[in-house]
């Protein structure tokens, strides 16, 4: 009887100590894209990386001293830089703005000050600067890019250093999987890196 009582207290102290260690902060977190599209088959285009922003929410779950689970809800002006030659050989360099409304979980996993991150996200498209770019028409003397696909499935890959318990700096790679274009197997490749700030201070 005494051995259950002993187990029964230092189980009951696991779980304890355990759900001690749960926290949620919300936080905010900004920062800056180098966005672009991967190469196609294309050789009459060459897409380069565009200079852009995300801005956006999250809340980071910490469910144990390594693990946090963090979700976010994230802005981001994304696209590429595009140079072309038309129909009448002529080259042509134009900027692809394309906006998401971008649904992400991080995975992070923290050693002391550093963490890393992996996760997938769920992109919604809600904004683009209708540029005519894409297969050639030869009826008209430009590139007619139709965006076809308004939803992106994507993963990324991070790391992160905290100077203390509020701020953080961090930085991560995103590949999209699905091709921007119905006509195209361009996909979106963005480089991020940025700040964020946890309200609390525990």
């Amino acid at each position: 009887m005494k051995k259950l009582i002993v187990l029964a207290f230092l189980c009951f102290f696991g779980v304890t100590k355990t759900t001690a260690q749960v926290s949620f902060k919300p936080g905010i977190k900004a920062g800056a894209n180098f966005a672009r599209f991967t190469q196609t088959d294309n050789p009459n285009e060459r897409f380069y990386t565009k200079t852009d922003f995300y801005v956006g929410l999250f809340g980071a779950l910490k469910l144990s001293k390594v693990y946090t689970m963090q979700p976010e809800i994230l802005y981001t002006r994304q696209g590429s830089g595009v140079e072309y030659i038309d129909f009448n050989n002529v080259k042509h360099d134009n900027k692809i703005n394309l906006s998401y409304l971008s649904f992400a979980i991080a995975n992070k996993f923290t050693f002391d000050k550093f963490n890393i991150h992996v996760g997938p996200t769920f992109d919604i498209r809600i904004n683009d600067n209708d540029k005519k770019l894409g297969e050639f028409n030869e009826d008209f003397d430009y590139y007619d890019y139709d965006y076809e696909n308004d939803i992106d499935l994507a993963f990324f890959i991070g790391a992160g250093y905290s100077f203390t318990n509020n701020f953080e700096v961090e930085a991560r790679v995103k590949k999209g999987i699905v091709p921007v274009n119905g006509d195209w197997d361009a996909e979106n490749l963005v480089f991020q890196v940025g700040l964020a700030y946890k309200f609390g201070t525990k």
